[in-house]
């Protein structure tokens, strides 16, 4: 008998496999909301799928009768905004700050203990100062993100750059090229989809920091939606949010790993991927 670690689900088997917990979390779901409703029709905890289909066309598809705007894709834009600025001064923070850390002596010692203390203060109780210094406009959201994400983002690389075999930079100095060469042409080239990996394993933190920041001071966004209908307990429009706001962390992994298989063949090779 072959041993069980040695045994690989064909592509229809790995897709069932996959679709089996979610097929059962949706029974649980069912059965729990019929039960519910069965004993009190007006009960909100656990709402029919037809009623989270009228709360999603009422979101998704009708008008606001206050503001005019289809509140679903307001607020995702909204978000998205913040989250797309935040990521992206993170990353660059990430590389030029990662690789400054991990390849000069001289950078690592002076600001490496830094970040690694910032990295340890938590993001969360540090968003009212930021709501006290910068207002409670976009500012404050999009630093958030930064103050959570850049750190981890600047540590993970550092790490990679430090772990590049020390043979490859001897090389490079014993023909010729300058500390920018080293960095544009060998270091840069390996750090870009390592720093794209540790985006994706980033984006779920992004996220947790700009709902709890849309949460306290915010006029639209998905954070803001979800908490102001919490008060009359409108589970149809909150949990159509929360599944929407899965999906699009859902998307933006898959088209960053997608990203790096087409960019980086030889990572993916080298890690013995399909």
């Amino acid at each position: 008998m072959g041993r069980i670690i040695n045994r690989r689900p064909d592509r229809m088997g790995r897709f069932l496999l996959g679709a089996l917990p979610f097929v059962i979390v949706l029974a649980l779901y069912l059965l729990g909301s019929a039960a519910r409703l069965a004993d009190n029709p007006n009960d909100k905890l656990l709402p029919s799928l037809a009623s989270l289909a009228d709360g999603v066309v009422r979101v998704a598809v009708d008008a606001d009768r206050r503001t005019g705007v289809v509140l679903l894709w307001t607020d995702t834009a909204s978000s998205l905004g913040r989250l797309g600025q935040g990521l992206l001064i993170s990353t660059a923070l990430g590389l030029a700050w990662g690789i400054g850390n991990g390849l000069i002596p001289l950078v690592r010692a002076g600001l490496s203990p830094l970040v690694a203390v910032v990295s340890m203060v938590p993001p969360m109780a540090v968003l009212p100062i930021l709501f006290i210094v910068f207002g409670l406009g976009e500012l404050s959201k999009v630093v958030l993100i930064v103050i959570g994400v850049a750190p981890c983002l600047i540590r993970a690389l550092e790490q990679r750059v430090g772990e590049m075999p020390a043979e490859q930079l001897i090389k490079a100095q014993t023909l010729g090229a300058s500390t920018w060469q080293i960095v544009t042409r060998v270091v840069v080239p390996q750090m870009l989809p390592r720093l794209i990996d540790s985006v994706r394993l980033q984006l779920g933190p992004a996220w947790l920091f700009l709902i709890s920041a849309e949460a306290i001071a915010a006029e639209d966004g998905l954070g803001y939606r979800i908490f102001l209908v919490r008060r009359y307990l409108a589970m149809d429009v909150i949990l159509p949010y929360v599944a929407w706001i899965t999906l699009l962390a859902f998307a933006f992994d898959f088209a960053l790993k997608q990203l790096n298989r087409q960019a980086f063949p030889w990572l993916s090779a080298g890690k013995g991927e399909a």
